[in-house]
């Protein structure tokens, strides 16, 4: 990649500002009075550059000014005279100084275009973005990272097939934020690609993370810089194929929303588990939760970076509330609301980690409604929408 930004039509355009600032401050200089003294402020053209071009291109600025006060000292009085050989000289140093702080601004943008780079590289190795499809569900995903610099922090979220006609899904929550709880976040990640496919049932697959997760989380987790308790929140779901519900096991992670006919229903987990690493849970202690998830509704997972957010005035952000007022739509037209919305609502990009994941399950003519022995959402909270209803898109 090359460091001259000259090369874009508007960094050519930006350089002609100082090449003619050096051509106006000569003019002038030359039909003024001999005692009237302009050559210093040809400075301003290399400093000028600096800001729109690379080094090369203010080096060759810096050279036109010089030699353009050469030529205004050869008009008025000689190259010999005291005055003009210490104002060649100045323009001269500070022409270079002028280079010298370019070169090493573009060197360190290039090292942070190196930085982001890696950051995206690892996001796609790390979290690989679930397909916009996987077998009867539409997804999407956001991901906001706190750090500004880099794409990817202790956030984290994935799919995947299990053998059966099922998909697994996880989201989760590293503590801590950033490039020091990727190393968290890709136990836990790994440990689950591993068990989607290999465990039968959800509590086999939760039992299977909680045994990864206590084994291997001290080995990469920042105990030097954060010496505290390291622990992962964790929602684990198993979403049939051909029945219309799915099945959760909530582990300390913020309870997801669903939207079913115009209603936004908070799945609140009624065998709550503690978070992944506490290493308290024995093999056989995971219960699940059924919720009905039918054709048309839409899943909505997120971590505490979405919920927490703060107002100017130090309010939360309400999502449920936020969601129940938004137009049906698909998942990716739900989270560009939300992102919207988020933003507006903290009047920034959120201090902390923040993702989410959208999941429509769409029509199928082999989807057939199983009785179920307990009320699918027996417990959980309900929330209608203020506005009037809309048709939802399909």
């Amino acid at each position: 990649m090359s460091v001259d930004r000259l090369a874009e039509p508007s960094g050519r355009g930006l350089v002609a500002i100082p090449l003619a600032l050096i051509v106006v401050i000569t003019v002038v200089d030359i039909r003024s009075p001999t005692d009237v003294h302009l050559g210093p402020l040809l400075v301003i053209a290399p400093a000028l550059t600096a800001s729109v071009a690379g080094p090369r291109v203010t080096a060759l600025v810096g050279a036109l000014a010089v030699a353009a006060q050469v030529f205004v000292a050869a008009l008025h009085g000689g190259l010999t005279t005291t005055n003009h050989v210490a104002q060649i000289i100045a323009l001269a140093v500070l022409s270079a100084l002028v280079v010298f702080v370019c070169q090493v601004r573009e060197r360190r943008a290039r090292e942070l275009s190196r930085a982001r780079s890696v950051a995206e590289t690892a996001q796609l190795v790390l979290l690989r973005p679930p397909p916009r499809r996987i077998g009867p569900l539409r997804v999407a995903w956001l991901y906001l990272a706190a750090e500004d610099e880099t794409q990817i922090g202790g956030d984290l979220f994935a799919v995947s097939r299990a053998t059966h006609a099922s998909t697994r899904v996880i989201i989760g929550d590293v503590r801590g934020k950033g490039l020091a709880s990727i190393g968290e976040a890709s136990v836990l990640l790994g440990a689950f690609r591993e068990g989607a496919h290999r465990y039968t049932t959800l509590p086999e697959l939760a039992a299977a993370l909680e045994v990864s997760v206590c084994r291997d989380l001290e080995d990469v987790a920042d105990t030097e810089h954060d010496p505290g308790e390291h622990f992962i929140t964790a929602l684990v779901l198993d979403l049939s194929d051909h029945d219309p519900h799915g099945e959760m096991i909530n582990c300390g992670h913020p309870p997801p929303l669903l939207l079913h006919d115009h209603e936004v229903t908070v799945l609140h987990a009624r065998h709550p588990m503690p978070p992944l690493g506490m290493c308290e849970v024995p093999a056989a202690g995971h219960h699940p939760d059924q919720f009905a998830f039918e054709a048309g509704d839409i899943l909505l997972l997120y971590t505490d970076g979405v919920i927490e957010a703060r107002s100017p005035a130090g309010a939360f952000y309400p999502l449920a509330e936020r969601v129940a007022s938004f137009p049906r739509s698909t998942p990716d037209a739900l989270l560009r609301h939300i992102h919207a919305d988020l933003v507006t609502h903290i009047g920034d990009q959120p201090a902390d980690d923040a993702a989410l994941l959208a999941i429509e399950r769409v029509a199928s003519h082999h989807l057939h409604r199983p009785h179920l022995t307990t009320h699918p959402v027996d417990g959980h909270h309900r929330l209608r929408p203020s506005g009037p209803s809309l048709p939802r898109e399909r």
